[in-house]
C-alpha cells in the first residue's frame, strides 16, 4: 500500500495534506471529486433532518454501525484478510475514537444549535487543524513559510465565521460552534495517528476496523444517554439515516480510496473547498436557512488559506507573471 501523508479517515471528510504528489486527475476523477463533495455536503443536511425526531448519540451509532455492517460487507465479498493482532485493534479503537465517535458526537451536538451551512463551513477548518498537527508530529511535515500563511488564513477564517459577538456572549451557540472546531482538531489528530498506525492497513480493513470499533462504543453510549431509540420515525428521517450510514460514510470512504488511487491525495484537498458551499446551498433550499455575512466571510478567508496551503494556483501564478514579464 502507498504511503501517504494523510488524515486518511474523515469524515466526515478525510482531508490530505498537500506534501503528497499531485497528479493530473482526468475528467473521470475530476467528476468522482465533485460526486464526493455532493455526498459530504449532503450529511449535514440529512444530519439537520434526523435530529428532528432523533438524539445526537443515537444518529452518530445509527452511522457508524450502519456503515461497519457495509464495509464488512464489502471485506468479505472481496476476500480481504482481517488482522486479528490485538495491537492493530487498539490502533482501530483509537482511530474510531478520533476519527468517527467523538467528531461525529460533536458535529451532532453543533448541529442542534447551529444551521448546517455554518457546521460545514467550520467543519472545513480540518484542514488547517491537520497540517497544524502534522508539523508538529512529524519532522517531514515542515510548517514552511507557504503553509504559515495559509493556516493563519484559516484560523481567521474560522475566528471570523463565529463571530466575536457570539464568543463574547459565550451561549449555547457559541459551545456548538466550538464543538465543531473541536471535532475538527479530532480529524486532525486521526490524521496523525493513521499515519504513525495504519499505513501498512488495507484502507478498507482499517475503515471497518474503526467503524466496528466507533459503534462499539456508540451503541452503548447512546443507550445510557438516550435509552432505547422508538424506531418509529418519518420516511424522511429513515431515508437521511441510510443516506448517513451508507452513502456519507461508507460510499463515501470506498469513494475516496478510488480517488485517491487515480487523481493523487494532493487533489482530494479541492473536496474541502466544495463541502461548504454544497452544504450552504442545500440548507438553504431545503431548509430555508440563511447565514450571516460573517459566515460567508469566514468562509472566504478560509478557502483563501486552503488555496495558499494547496499551493498550485499561487505557483501557476507566479509561472504566468514570469511568463509574462519581458526578456
Amino acid at each position: 500500500m502507498t504511503r501517504l501523508r494523510t488524515n486518511t479517515m474523515d469524515m466526515t471528510h478525510p482531508v490530505p495534506t498537500p506534501t503528497t504528489a499531485q497528479i493530473t486527475a482526468s475528467p473521470r476523477a475530476w467528476a468522482e471529486l465533485m460526486l464526493l463533495a455532493l455526498i459530504w455536503g449532503g450529511s449535514f443536511l440529512c444530519n439537520a433532518v434526523v435530529l428532528r425526531e432523533v438524539g445526537f448519540a443515537t444518529v452518530v451509532a445509527f452511522r457508524v454501525s450502519g456503515a461497519a455492517l457495509v464495509l464488512w460487507a464489502y471485506v468479505l465479498l472481496r476476500g480481504l484478510r482481517v488482522p486479528m493482532d490485538l495491537r492493530m485493534w487498539g490502533a482501530f479503537a483509537v482511530m474510531g475514537l478520533l476519527n468517527n465517535a467523538l467528531p461525529f458526537t460533536l458535529i451532532t451536538f453543533g448541529q442542534q444549535h447551529i444551521p448546517s451551512g455554518l457546521s460545514a463551513i467550520l467543519n472545513s477548518t480540518t484542514a488547517v487543524f491537520g497540517i497544524l498537527i502534522a508539523a508538529m508530529v512529524f519532522a517531514d511535515e515542515r510548517l514552511t513559510a507557504r503553509k504559515l500563511i495559509g493556516v493563519s488564513l484559516g484560523f481567521c477564517g474560522a475566528a471570523t465565521a463565529i463571530g466575536v459577538k457570539a464568543i463574547h456572549a459565550f451561549d449555547i451557540t457559541s459551545v456548538a460552534q466550538l464543538a465543531l472546531i473541536g471535532a475538527a482538531i479530532c480529524y486532525g489528530l486521526s490524521g496523525a495517528w493513521a499515519r504513525a498506525r495504519l499505513t501498512n492497513v488495507s484502507p478498507q480493513i482499517a475503515t471497518a476496523g474503526m467503524l466496528t470499533c466507533s459503534s462499539a462504543m456508540m451503541i452503548p453510549y447512546a443507550l445510557w444517554t438516550e435509552d432505547l431509540p422508538s424506531l418509529t420515525y418519518s420516511a424522511a428521517t429513515w431515508g437521511a439515516i441510510a443516506y448517513l450510514a451508507v452513502l456519507a460514510t461508507a460510499g463515501a470512504y470506498l469513494l475516496y480510496y478510488r480517488i485517491a488511487a487515480s487523481a493523487g491525495v494532493g487533489n482530494l484537498l479541492l473536496v474541502t473547498l466544495l463541502v461548504a458551499p454544497v452544504a450552504i446551498a442545500l440548507g438553504a433550499l431545503v431548509l430555508g436557512e440563511s447565514l450571516a455575512p460573517n459566515a460567508y466571510a469566514g468562509f472566504a478567508l478560509l478557502a483563501a488559506g486552503l488555496v495558499i496551503i494547496d499551493g498550485r494556483i499561487p505557483r501557476r501564478l507566479r509561472a504566468w507573471r514570469h511568463k509574462a514579464v519581458p526578456k
